[in-house]
């Protein structure tokens, strides 16, 4: 029977894509890793989610996030031609999903509340701009794809701007912040 562990992180690192390890709270790491619980919040959103078209375009996201992930996690970006890499084609995509939900200009914050797929929506929303820091802080001390940035910015945006779409095709109420 296979293993699924092997023991090599329990001295607190973990391989990355290419030579060497690092420790396991590497600005690497820590960047793939919100790459990661971003995939994983969009699979909960996707349990959810029923509007076809949304659907459609968070699948494909969840393929780009694998490669995203990959183009994170390796050392010197750029140094292997075989690895997958976040182009202007993958951002040329979120901003094609989100022209084609136009929801014209919003210029308030809306709470993070409703119903269940818009709540996972607004979620998701926010690991997506926790990963973009991550990545953002990375980029201060390793060289990193912009295109990888980039790709990252516009997903949070698309996430708002399926979340404005979804409220307003179930009929909801916009809501706002009181500002107490």
């Amino acid at each position: 029977m296979a293993r699924l562990y092997t023991r090599t992180g329990d001295d607190g690192t973990t391989g990355v894509l290419g030579p060497g390890r690092v420790g396991k709270d590497d600005p690497r790491i820590e960047a793939v890793g919100a790459v990661d619980e971003l995939n994983a919040a969009l699979g909960v959103l996707l349990a959810v989610l029923k509007d076809r078209g949304m659907r459609k375009t968070l699948l494909g996201v969840q393929d780009d996030l694998f490669t995203l992930g990959a183009d994170l996690a390796a050392p010197r970006p750029g140094g292997d031609p075989k690895l997958p890499r976040v182009t202007g084609a993958h951002v040329a995509a979120l901003e094609a999903a989100m022209e084609r939900l136009d929801v014209g200009r919003v210029t308030e914050f809306t709470p993070p509340r409703g119903p269940e797929a818009l709540a996972r929506l607004h979620w998701a929303r926010a690991v997506a701009r926790r990963a973009e820091r991550r990545a953002v802080a990375l980029a201060r001390s390793a060289r990193v794809n912009p295109e990888a940035l980039r790709y990252l910015n516009r997903l949070s945006s698309l996430l708002f701007t399926m979340a404005v779409a979804l409220q307003r095709r179930e009929r909801r109420r916009a809501e706002h912040p009181s500002y107490r």
